[in-house]
């Protein structure tokens, strides 16, 4: 058996070979022979069927299994001329050939490798940064937020129109044509202006109006609203005030502190005013993370190393963008791309380069990780779905297995990693200002 092996390059190799039909032959006589202690062959004893029953019985598979030993053979022998370990292969061996005549198979088989990252002083990659500053005023505007959260409701006695903000306990009525909808009417609802509560338009001609007074409020029902027979039509709303309400003052002070911080001995209006500055400054580095820095830190990287990439992994990336743009595209034009291979290849280079880096990227990161030894476990991965479900009223349960049953769980532990590495590496690097 003839072997050539080729190393392309540090994520790609190539092994040819020339397998002889007499290798197939000797292959197919031992595994036939093997056959002969374990199969069940009718007419026969156990342990006592003839090799040519085999070879009866089992005929083509036996072909098969004889012609998969020898490829077995070509790959290992040529990943030991290549000195390339089982370990460091990615996916599965390509057999881009497979040509039987004249009594012999040429045989072609692609390898991919996990390329090794000269990774160097990379942390001196990551730049120094300020970090956000929070004013007094900062903090003393959030409390303000948190104490009005806090204040009851109270009436407003004064004969004063509404504005924005206030509550305006209100009897509605909606008609379109003349008719009135289901839905569209109710009897002292509290609405708060400004809240975006209702159809656009309604709140801003209700603000202006007096206890006592009537006013008909048209507005035009957008054309995405859930209701078809109302999505786009333009509705007449009589509208009665019955009274307004706003918040009451609260009291800034360590009796609030005390409230919004139960169960904490030192509870103070100083000890508040702390927290709060912390929880702003972790809010904001967050947004500087997420908005800025963490997508320029992934960009550097990308730009600043240099090695092979698997060409089988960006030709996934590249058919998941194509398979993306797709469903964006009318039937005449996928059509035109089935019926052109020309142009279809076309269409899948303008993928080639944002698939090389996100690709690029992902072998980074997991370099980054094993270098900083970060990890998720799929137990965090389940918590980190467990939380969000909840937050969102949803059956935990129920969202972990619809992700796992959709093949999600990789990519959101590795988006896990990513967020770690990058972070590790951005918190070492925090100005105070």
């Amino acid at each position: 058996m003839e072997i050539k092996s080729n190393k392309i390059n540090g994520a790609n190799a190539e092994i040819k070979a020339t397998i002889l039909q007499e290798v197939i032959d000797a292959n197919l006589e031992k595994i036939a022979k093997g056959l002969t202690k374990t199969a069940k062959v009718d007419g026969f004893r156990k342990g006592k069927v003839p090799v040519s029953a085999i070879k009866k019985q089992y005929g083509e598979r036996l072909v098969q299994d004889a012609e998969a030993e020898a490829l077995r053979e070509v790959l290992s022998k040529g990943l030991e001329a290549l000195n390339i370990a089982n370990e460091s292969l990615i996916g599965e061996p390509n057999i881009s050939e497979f040509d039987k005549k004249d009594g012999k198979i040429e045989v072609t088989v692609k390898v991919a490798m996990r390329p090794v990252i000269e990774m160097g002083d990379y942390a001196a990659m990551v730049k120094e940064f300020e970090k956000p500053v929070v004013t007094d005023a900062d903090v003393e505007a959030r409390i303000k937020e948190l104490a009005q959260a806090q204040a009851p409701f109270v009436t407003v006695e004064e004969d004063r129109a509404l504005v924005e903000g206030d509550t305006a306990l209100i009897d509605f009525e909606g008609s379109v044509d003349g008719e009135l909808f289901e839905g569209g009417a109710a009897k002292d609802f509290s609405l708060r202006l400004g809240s975006g509560q209702f159809i656009p338009g309604f709140e801003e001609q209700v603000i202006g109006m007096k206890k006592g007074e009537e006013k008909i409020v048209k507005v035009t029902f957008p054309e995405n609203y859930g209701g078809e027979k109302l999505a786009g039509k333009d509705a007449e709303f009589k509208v009665n005030v019955n009274g307004i309400q706003t918040k009451g003052e609260v009291s800034i002070d360590d009796e609030l502190a005390k409230k919004m911080l139960p169960g904490q001995e030192d509870a103070s209006l100083e000890n508040l005013k702390a927290q709060v500055k912390t929880q702003i400054e972790n809010e904001e580095l967050s947004k500087l993370y997420n908005d800025e820095l963490k997508p320029a830190l992934l960009e550097t990287f990308v730009d600043g190393f240099t090695f092979d990439l698997p060409d089988f992994v960006v030709d996934q990336e590249i058919d998941m963008a194509l398979n993306k743009k797709a469903q964006t595209m009318s039937e005449e034009e996928i059509k035109e791309l089935r019926e052109n291979a020309d142009k279809l290849n076309e269409l899948r280079e303008t993928f080639r380069e944002d698939a090389s880096r996100s690709v690029r990227a992902t072998f980074i990161i997991d370099a980054l990780a094993s270098a900083e030894n970060i990890k998720v476990e799929e137990q965090e991965v389940m918590q980190t779905i467990y939380f969000e479900a909840m937050q969102m009223g949803q059956d935990p349960q129920a969202a972990y297995e619809q992700y796992k049953k959709a093949g999600y769980i990789p990519a959101i532990q590795m988006s896990m990693v990513e967020d770690k590495v990058l972070s590790k590496l951005l918190n070492a690097k925090i100005k105070e200002a």
